[in-house]
């Protein structure tokens, strides 16, 4: 397993524990060294997984909004709370986070999905992130002929997807039809 693999389960595990208690926000750095403890003792470098816990937390309103806007046949509190987490860490990562390539950031729910979800969670993610993504859009770097970064255009561009983000949410949709 990837450091970064583990990073992300571990975050899943911290927002699982999180969500399930209802715990105040400023504990949550104790749930991820006390998870580190638990499940990779090893591991010194906690940054990734606090960067996804902190960032999931200060986009978690716009990123329930979207759940709820791209699984409408599923209220949040109707998914159960494995899948909820892994959707807030994919869709903080698709929607909000510019280091992470799109695939990498599907592909990575996904399999969490199959490790710590339901026998159809894997789908579930898959349908929801795959339809965020189709709508954002986003601009992947990848390498040219000479080993050059560029960048590619997939959609928008990536100083106006977390803008897209939030007009796609039903809240900012009303309060723009208000205007």
């Amino acid at each position: 397993m990837s450091n970064r693999h583990l990073a992300r389960t571990i975050a899943m595990q911290t927002l699982f524990e999180w969500d399930f208690k209802g715990q105040p926000k400023d504990t949550l750095p104790d749930f991820i060294d006390y998870n580190y403890k638990e499940f990779a003792p090893e591991v010194a470098d906690h940054s990734f997984t606090r960067k996804i816990v902190t960032g999931v937390l200060k986009n978690h309103k716009k990123i329930d909004q979207m759940i709820q806007k791209y699984a409408p046949e599923w209220p949040l509190d109707q998914i159960t709370n494995v899948d909820r987490n892994i959707l807030r860490i994919g869709i903080y990562e698709l929607a909000f986070d510019q280091d992470i390539p799109s695939k990498v950031a599907i592909n990575e729910a996904i399999e969490i999905a199959k490790t710590f979800g339901g026998e159809s969670s894997g789908k579930f993610v898959n349908g929801v992130l795959g339809t965020i993504y189709k709508e954002l859009g986003r601009v992947e770097k990848s390498e040219d002929k000479e080993g050059e970064s560029k960048t590619e255009e997939k959609g928008t561009t990536e100083s106006k997807k977390e803008k897209k983000a939030i007009k796609k949410t039903p809240k900012a949709k009303d309060a723009s039809k208000e205007q």
